[in-house]
Formats: structure tokens, sequence, C-alpha cells
């Protein structure tokens, strides 16, 4: 068996709510990830996506807190650890792709100064070493004039080469992990085919999660897939599996909404309603107002069924009569 990159379990974020009671923004959630394997977190936005994601390098943002759970790193536990100790992890061991390179990038910092810092904050080297090596890092994500660059301010460049440079960033020290958080939104379909296969081909090596809404991205870059509804994961499994032949309802009417171009599919089938919200208490299945199969049994938390090693959490999978997924 592979050894986990990342272990995650049990892993709970609460945020305490105005009738002072808890609003969990994850709930429960586990998973891991293995070197040379790409995770794809996908569910829509409001679903716990992003907050998971912070919550893997210490940023989750006050007054929300890991109230339980353990997260593993190469097989040690970070998520006990205090602001110096992650400091460290942070840009060595998870290296971080956030959303949007124009407000994450320091705008008064040129490239270089950027990249420079990220090398000697975990590497005793010179500066003139650090500048060969941000160098290096510019010209394997595909950024041409690497030279000119490094004197760039962030808004000199382009969007796609913005992202470049966030890419750039978190791989200029090798880290075992790569978080990417949604990192081809708002950029045009060139750009995010060639982000996605720069991901593919200089992330062969490391543990890769993908948090993204896009099902084309995750089909597109993934091994396996946890969909993620209301903090909690409802499906696990391989990509060809959950994209494919979804066993949980929300991960169906996540599919049955996307655009096709193959008219196979007259219209596009919405998910009515809304996802309950953080000041509303659910009582077992997150999805029931929205589920047409909902029943009584779905009042109570379901657990986990494996079904020929895909992972769902649901009372009555989408099944057929002789009990095959599809």
């Amino acid at each position: 068996m592979v050894e986990a990159v990342l272990s995650v379990n049990g892993l709970r974020i609460s945020f305490p709510r105005d009738d002072g009671g808890v609003f969990h923004a994850v709930d429960g959630v586990s998973f891991s990830v293995a070197a040379g394997e790409t995770l794809g977190i996908v569910g829509e936005s409001g679903s716990g996506k992003t907050m998971l994601a912070l919550s893997l390098l210490g940023l989750v943002p006050q007054p929300g807190k890991v109230s339980e759970g353990r997260i593993s790193l190469l097989g040690d536990e970070i998520s006990g650890m205090n602001e110096k100790e992650l400091a460290s992890v942070r840009g060595r061991d998870i290296g971080m792709i956030f959303q949007d390179p124009m407000t994450s990038l320091n705008p008064v910092r040129r490239v270089g100064s950027l990249l420079e810092e990220a090398v000697q904050c975990h590497n005793r080297v010179t500066r003139t070493e650090a500048r060969a090596l941000s160098l290096r890092a510019l010209r394997e994500v595909g950024i041409p004039s690497p030279e000119t660059r490094l004197e760039a301010y962030p808004h000199q460049l382009s969007g796609g080469l913005r992202q470049r440079v966030m890419i750039a960033l978190a791989l200029v020290n090798h880290p075992p992990l790569i978080v990417a958080d949604e990192p081809t939104t708002a950029l045009d379909t060139t750009i995010q085919a060639q982000i996605l296969e720069l991901l593919r081909t200089r992330l062969a090596k490391a543990a890769l999660i993908l948090i993204t809404h896009d099902l084309g991205v995750a089909a597109e870059v993934c091994d396996r897939v946890a969909v993620m509804y209301h903090g909690r994961i409802v499906e696990k499994g391989s990509v060809s599996d959950i994209l494919y032949r979804p066993a949980h309802h929300y991960s169906a009417g996540l599919l049955a909404a996307v655009p096709r171009f193959d008219f196979t599919r007259p219209q596009l089938t919405p998910i009515l309603g809304m996802p309950p919200g953080p000041d509303e208490r659910v009582s077992g299945c997150a999805f029931i107002p929205r589920c047409a199969s909902a029943s009584a049994d779905c009042s109570e938390d379901p657990e986990f069924q494996d079904m020929n090693g895909r992972l769902v959490a649901c009372h009555h999978p989408l099944v057929d009569e002789n009990g095959h997924v599809g």
C-alpha cells in the first residue's frame, strides 16, 4: 500500500453563531492523498472546500478553529502546531496555489523579491543563489523572458502569467504536497488548458489536492474525487466512478447541471432549492430538502457505504435493480 503524504481524519472546523450555537463549516471530513496522486475536492460555493484547504496550512480565519480531528503530513501531526511551527511547514512541505493571484501576490513587491523570500525562508542560501533558484522556477513554469519578469510587479503581468507566478511560488521549494484552490478561475479557455497541462507535468511526483467547482477540470486532472456538500464529504472514489457513474444524488445533480456539447441531453437540469445556510440547524442528511428520493431514514446521519471501492454517504444511493451503480 502506498504511504499517504497527507492524511486527514475526522476534521471539523467550527465557527460561533449569533444565537450562541456553533456552525461546522467542515464537519467530520476524512481523506488521504499519496505522492504522484491528484485528489479533487468538488462542490458548489459554500460547501467548505476552501475552508478545508486553508485548514491544511493553519490559516482558518478567526473566530473559526479546528475543533476536532487530525491532520498528518508525512506521518507527523500538524493540526496541533503553533504558528511558528506552521510557518516552517508552509512553502517547504505544503505549497499553496491561491484562487486569485491578483489579491494573493503582494502588489508592491516585484516577482523576484517574492520568490527570493520564499526560497530564503526555508533554505540557507545567499541572495544570489536565491535569485538563481527563482529564475529557474519561472523557467520551469513556462514564463517567457524570466529575467525580465523577475523585475515586474504583479499588476504588470497578464492573468495567465500571474497564475504561473503563483505556481512557481508554490513549487520553488519542491514541497511534497501542493494545494490548488480553483487555479483556473477567471482565466480564458486557452489559458486554463495551459495551466492544467502545467499542473499535470510539473506535479507528477508531488501529491496534489485540487479544489474546484468545475467538474470538467476535475475530470481532466484528478485521479480521485471527493464531493462536498454543506461541510461534509458525501461521496468519494475514482474520477471515473464519481464523474461518470455517481451514486449520490447530489453528485448526480452536479453532473446533470453541466453543459454538454454532444446533444445527448436536451436541456440542463438544475438542482432545485438552496443549500442550508450557516444559521440553519441540520439533522441527518443536509441534502434532504433538495433530494427527490429523501425519506424518513434520511433524518439520521448516513454512514459511508463501500460500493466496490467508492464510498457513498447516502441511505438511498443510485443503484439499479441488480445493485449496480449508474
